[in-house]
């Protein structure tokens, strides 16, 4: 009987990442181009296929690349990017980075018009380590246009963020 009970009763505890306060009818997600509002080229289109990928990766959800015909619509706007040297190396070079980036997002019931989850200044700021063997000087403004590699990993935390954000409706 104790074990009966033991067995049936739960602490509320979830693995982070894993929930969705979203409704199960809720299934066919649009997600079309992110707009850019930063000085950065192309940050758009490596997050809007991470976005995607984030949400494929849930496991939930058919994602589509258009608005038109689908249960929910994920659209966003970058509208600002920042990157600040923070550490340098011995040749006296920046060599860590703090990325920030600010957007706007917004999740609608796309059936009923309804917003179900917005946020107009999600902040995303992470500190990242500059992977070059040069001993040149990388201004901050092209450090995502010459480190593709660190933008990919930035991309991908940035969507990890948003999506969770999205359906833990933090």
């Amino acid at each position: 009987m104790i074990a009966a009970a033991a067995t049936s009763s739960s602490c509320g505890y979830a693995l982070a990442g894993r929930g969705s306060f979203l409704t199960a009818d809720i299934r066919v997600v649009g997600i079309p181009q992110l707009q850019n509002q930063s000085t950065f080229f192309n940050v758009e289109q490596v997050l809007t296929e991470r976005i995607r990928a984030e949400f494929i990766g849930r496991g939930k959800y058919q994602v589509v690349a258009d608005a038109n015909g689908v249960d929910a619509v994920l659209s966003g706007t970058v509208t600002g990017i920042s990157v600040q040297p923070v550490g340098l190396n011995e040749q006296g070079f920046a060599s860590r980075y703090i990325f920030t980036m600010t957007m706007k997002v917004d999740f609608t019931d796309a059936r009923a018009n309804r917003v179900l989850w917005s946020n107009d200044a999600l902040n995303f700021r992470e500190e990242y380590e500059l992977a070059t063997r040069s001993a040149t000087a990388i201004e901050g403004a092209s450090f995502l246009d010459q480190e593709r590699s660190s933008f990919d990993r930035i991309a991908g935390d940035v969507a990890r963020s948003v999506v969770t954000a999205i359906l833990e409706a933090f």
